[in-house]
């Protein structure tokens, strides 16, 4: 107390503020077993200056004894209410009497002041009680179905008023089949059965004291179920009906059954089909009894075609295995689910365009089908007939399919729009709802009949052609129609007519425009006039001619002819004029002009006029005369020969302003004219010249190139022979090698007798004769010539300068003249000869210190040679102590080495 009342005047004196209580300390009452928040004390808070604040509300900082039974309530901003927390409850009997609380406010300013509340707690007058589980909820008791009668339950109940309890009274409602003791002991006077008795009880118990102050409290008897019946079917139809075709899993029917023993075991029923029948088709779930289809239910197909009743058998059974069983019907039910079919759904159909009306085309019932099982499902009909010409066919009956033609079809006839191909369209369904469909086509093709013939335009034609037409140019048309539709093309040919002695076919007929043309050159005056029979058909059995008349126009197209082309004339030099040169006289033909048309000039040669024709124009027949002199002597004419160029024209009996446009054929005839001098005369020609004339081998001069031609092959005949021949002996010496021959000379020689001197000759070729390196030999320091292609080598005598060409007698061309008895000897023996000479060279030009003598093998003596010298082909070399290539031995010399 000493340590509050400091604290408290600390406050009161803390910078000159007051913070103090109105009301505490104080004390309050309060009676047991308050509800909590009821009200125990109010008391306030005093504040100076009135600028402060408190910091939060007072609060109970200790108690004595310890509780925590109460707590602070704020009333307003400076009144505050102590009051019952509720936790715990005060009890007169249990717990202390009086309490002393400790309250602490301070305010914002730090500053505090704390007071003492003392609480005492009031006995009040209390009602009995139950002790246990009953004391504070509702006691469930659970018993056993088909249990015995006897005990249940027992509870105890106290007055705490009174220490006895044998004051107390217990009542309970309802009654029966229940009993309580003096004690608190609850019994049955029954057996319980769960499914005729109530399945629980709800006893409402009191206890009431010598006060008749009193406590009531539930006890729940559960009767706990026993699994001691079968389960049963709470179905009353049997019998169900499903349609065919529904999905994997979709439900049929839900089969529940009900244990009696209640929902719990209700619960645990398990369901299945026993019926083997039912089993591919449907599934039962074991834990609710839902039915589902299992798997394609298709009516339209065995079995179910011929039983569309499925029995099934469901089978329940409880946890304690007993069980029941019923049988219910599952009934398929056809729908509509097939399309009617038809073999096909396309028809090409033909028909010949003389088809009557009315005749049934096509039976499509015949060919078409629906696999529903049971009618109406599997009824159809057809519907709607449409398309390109739709309105020539029609079905009779409507719907029946069978289909029929109600219209011209006759191609030929226009006016009825009959066509070649028609397009129908005709759609097959049900006769129920879902009604599917299919299209069906059908296309009628009309065949045409070749009920008419070609007829040409006109019975016969007349065409007039020029005889200088070209060949394959058009001479006229033909032309022929068909009424049969469709036109199945008319082709066009010649059956008669149209040929000479010399060409079977003159003219020619396109088979399809039927243009004439000429295949040959047309000629008036061989056949003036041609008839042809022209046919024309239709490709099958339509056949029609008509007459072509071809009149040949003739056209001055032949040149006249003369009976020679060329002549060779002499005439003296002195000829009188007016004569017919050597009696000449051209005779002309022309097979389209008349001998009065021909006309004669000459065109080239006639030099100074001496020549001229007689009659000029007018007659087939005309003579060559001499018109005027020659005058040589006098210097006027200097040509002695002349080639006249002679035209003769067919056009004399045309005018001269026609003859510009008008067709003029020409021939032609070739004159030559030698003049021959009088042998007194001089000729003036070239001085020193005398001309001379004969005949020998005469030949025209247009035929220059026939000699040049036989000389020019000539000449390549004989090169290309010359050229195989010269291939022909280089084979055969690369090739063909000579057989060796004997050699059948003695080994001795006999004395031959003597001869005349002959003189042989030794050609040999020089073979790279020329020494084109030098060289200094390691052992005895003297410089060698040689060949760097052969290998030749020679010294190089230091004191005359190196010729440039090797002296080796083997190496080069010579001649060496034998002396007598020296006649017959060989190459071989003219080599050894020639190297002996080379020694003696070389010997002569060797110093004497270096010169060795070595055996001549060849006469049996001995030479003289210079040192370090070999024989190599019995000629003396210098040694081969470099490099050099060897020497090329050439097939040529290939023996001789």
């Amino acid at each position: 107390m000493l340590c509050f009342c400091l604290i408290l005047l600390l406050g009161k004196i803390s910078g000159g503020r007051m913070l103090s209580f109105s009301g505490l300390p104080g004390t309050g009452e309060v009676k047991e077993n308050s509800p909590a928040g009821a009200w125990v004390y109010t008391f306030n808070v005093t504040l100076s200056p009135s600028n402060i604040s408190l910091k939060g509300i007072p609060i109970i900082i200790n108690s004595n004894p310890l509780t925590k039974a109460f707590r602070i309530n704020p009333v307003s901003l400076l009144q505050y209410n102590v009051a019952t927390s509720g936790d715990p409850i005060l009890d007169y009997e249990t717990m202390p009497h009086t309490f002393e609380l400790q309250i602490l406010v301070h305010d914002d300013a730090e500053a505090r002041a704390i007071q003492i509340l003392t609480v005492v707690v009031v006995d009040e007058n209390e009602p009995p009680e139950f002790l246990g589980n009953l004391a504070t909820q509702t006691v469930m008791v659970y018993i056993l179905e088909n249990t015995p009668p006897g005990i249940i339950y027992q509870f105890h109940a106290v007055d705490s008023e009174n220490s006895t309890s044998t004051r107390l009274t217990y009542s309970w409602t309802p009654g029966e089949p229940f009993s309580i003791s003096s004690d608190g002991t609850i019994s049955s006077s029954k057996s319980f059965d769960f499914e005729n008795d109530p399945s629980s009880y709800s006893l409402n118990i009191t206890v009431t004291n010598g006060q008749r102050l009193s406590t009531s409290r539930m006890v729940i008897i559960n009767i706990i179920n026993c699994n001691d019946e079968s389960p049963y079917f709470n179905i009353t139809e049997k019998v169900f009906k499903i349609k065919e075709e529904q999905m994997i899993g979709e439900i049929v029917t839900t089969i529940t059954a009900l244990d009696p023993d209640g929902e719990i075991f209700s619960n645990s029923l398990r369901y299945s089909i026993a019926a083997p029948q039912g089993i591919p088709y449907f599934s039962i779930n074991p834990d609710n009894g839902v039915i589902r289809v299992a798997r394609r239910i298709d009516r339209d197909i065995v079995p179910l075609l011929q039983h569309p009743n499925i029995s099934l058998e469901i089978h329940v059974e409880d946890s304690k295995g007993k069980s029941n069983s019923i049988t219910i019907v599952i009934t398929i039910e056809d729908i509509n689910d097939h399309p009617p079919e038809c073999q096909k759904y396309t028809f090409r159909e033909r028909f010949l365009e003389t088809i009557s009306v009315r005749t049934v085309i096509m039976d499509l019932n015949n060919i078409c089908s629906d696999h529903d099982a049971v009618a109406p499902n599997n009824l159809f009909n057809f519907t709607g007939l449409s398309g390109v010409g739709s309105h020539k066919f029609a079905q009779n009956p409507p719907g029946s399919g069978k289909i029929e033609l109600v219209g011209n079809v006759d191609l030929e006839n226009e006016t009825e729009g009959a066509k070649e191909n028609y397009i129908l369209n005709i759609v097959v369904q049900d006769i129920v709802s879902t009604s599917y469909r299919n299209n069906i086509y059908i296309f009628v093709r009309i065949l045409p009949v070749n009920e008419f013939t070609p007829v040409f335009s006109r019975p016969s034609y007349v065409f007039n052609a020029s005889e200088i037409l070209t060949v394959m140019s058009k001479i006229g048309i033909v032309t022929a129609t068909d009424e049969d539709r469709p036109s199945t093309g008319i082709s066009y040919s010649i059956v008669a007519g149209g040929g000479t002695q010399d060409y079977s076919d003159i003219f020619w007929i396109d088979p399809k425009e039927g243009t004439i043309q000429a295949v040959a050159q047309l000629n008036y005056e061989i056949t003036p006039v041609y008839i042809l029979t022209v046919q024309a058909s239709d490709n099958e059995n339509g056949i029609q001619t008509a007459q072509v008349t071809v009149n040949i126009v003739p056209e001055n197209d032949k040149k006249p002819i003369c009976s020679s082309n060329s002549h060779l004339l002499e005439v003296p030099v002195g000829l009188t004029t007016g004569t017919n040169i050597n009696g000449l006289y051209i005779s002309c033909v022309d097979q389209d002009s008349s001998p009065r048309s021909f006309r004669y000039f000459i065109h080239s040669g006639n030099v100074n006029n001496h020549f001229t024709f007689s009659p000029s124009a007018g007659s087939n027949i005309s003579r060559l005369i001499l018109a005027s002199p020659f005058d040589y002597e006098g210097g006027l004419d200097r040509v002695w020969e002349y080639r006249l160029k002679v035209y003769i024209t067919d056009d004399n009996l045309i005018s001269m302003a026609e003859r510009s446009t008008a067709l003029i054929q020409t021939g032609s005839v070739t004159l030559t004219i030698k003049v021959i001098p009088n042998p007194t005369t001089v000729v003036p020609t070239t001085p020193g010249v005398t001309l001379l004339i004969s005949r020998e081998n005469v030949y025209f001069v247009s035929a220059w190139y026939v000699p040049f031609i036989i000389c020019l092959g000539s000449l390549l005949l004989l090169g290309l022979l010359g050229y195989l021949t010269f291939l022909l002996a280089r084979y055969i010496r690369t090739h063909c090698q000579p057989k060796p021959k004997e050699d059948k000379k003695p080994l001795i020689k006999t004395p031959e007798k003597k001869k005349v001197k002959k003189d042989v000759v030794l050609e040999m070729t020089n073979v790279h004769a020329v020494f084109d390196g030098e060289a200094r030999d390691p052992v005895t320091g003297h410089l060698y010539e040689f060949n760097s292609k052969s290998g030749a080598r020679r010294w190089k005598n230091t004191n005359v300068p190196p010729k440039s060409e090797a002296m080796d007698p083997v190496a080069q061309l010579m001649t060496t003249r034998t002396s007598p008895g020296q006649e017959n000897l060989s190459r071989k023996e003219a080599e050894i000869s020639a190297r002996k000479q080379r020694r003696e060279d070389n010997m002569a030009s060797a110093p004497p210190e270096q010169k060795t003598e070595i055996s001549d093998k060849d006469n049996g003596r001995k030479l003289e040679v210079p040192k370090e010298e070999s024989l190599v082909n019995g000629s003396a070399v210098p040694p081969r102590r470099s490099p050099i290539p060897s020497p090329k031995i050439y097939p040529k010399y290939q023996s001789e080495a």
